[in-house]
C-alpha cells in the first residue's frame, strides 16, 4: 500500500495510513479533472481555517453542525462558520472536501488548522479541557 504526503502537510508530518490512490493508478488524461475538481471550494475552507482560531464546516438541515456551533456558544468560543447546500443540493462540491479531509460527515470542526472531527468530537475536547489548551 502507497501513502502519499498532502500539499499542505508540513515536512515533518507523517501521512495518516489510509489508502490513498497512487497517481502512477491514475490515467493521466483525467488528472487534471481530479486535481482541479471544486477546489475553489476547498481553498475556501483552507483560507478561513488558515485565519481563525475555530472553523465549523456544514450543511444546511444538518442537526449537528447546529450542535457544534451551539456548543461552541455556550462555551464563548468564538468561531467562523462555513455552511454548504444542504441534504437536496451542493453534495458534489461537499464530497470535495470529504475527499480533501478525509472526514466522512459534516461538521468538519478545525481548531489551529487542525481537523478535530464533528460536533461529538468537539463536545469531548471540551469536556476535557484539551480545546482550551489547544486554544491557548
Amino acid at each position: 500500500m502507497q501513502h502519499r504526503i498532502m500539499p499542505d502537510l508540513l515536512p515533518e508530518e507523517i501521512a495518516m495510513p489510509r489508502p490513498i490512490l497512487a497517481e502512477s493508478n491514475i490515467h493521466p488524461a483525467i488528472r487534471d479533472k481530479i486535481a482541479s475538481h471544486e477546489q475553489g471550494l476547498v481553498q475556501e475552507v483552507q483560507a478561513a481555517v488558515a485565519k481563525h482560531d475555530v472553523v465549523v464546516v456544514g450543511m444546511g438541515l444538518n442537526p449537528f453542525p447546529k450542535q457544534a456551533r451551539k456548543a461552541l456558544d455556550a462555551a464563548g468560543v468564538a468561531y467562523q462558520y462555513l455552511e454548504y447546500g444542504n441534504y437536496f443540493n451542493n453534495w458534489r462540491k461537499r464530497n470535495a472536501l470529504k475527499l480533501w479531509t478525509g472526514w466522512p460527515s459534516f461538521p468538519m470542526v478545525f481548531v489551529k488548522g487542525t481537523l478535530v472531527g464533528g460536533a461529538s468530537d468537539l463536545v469531548k475536547l471540551m469536556d476535557s479541557g484539551e480545546l482550551k489548551k489547544m486554544l491557548a
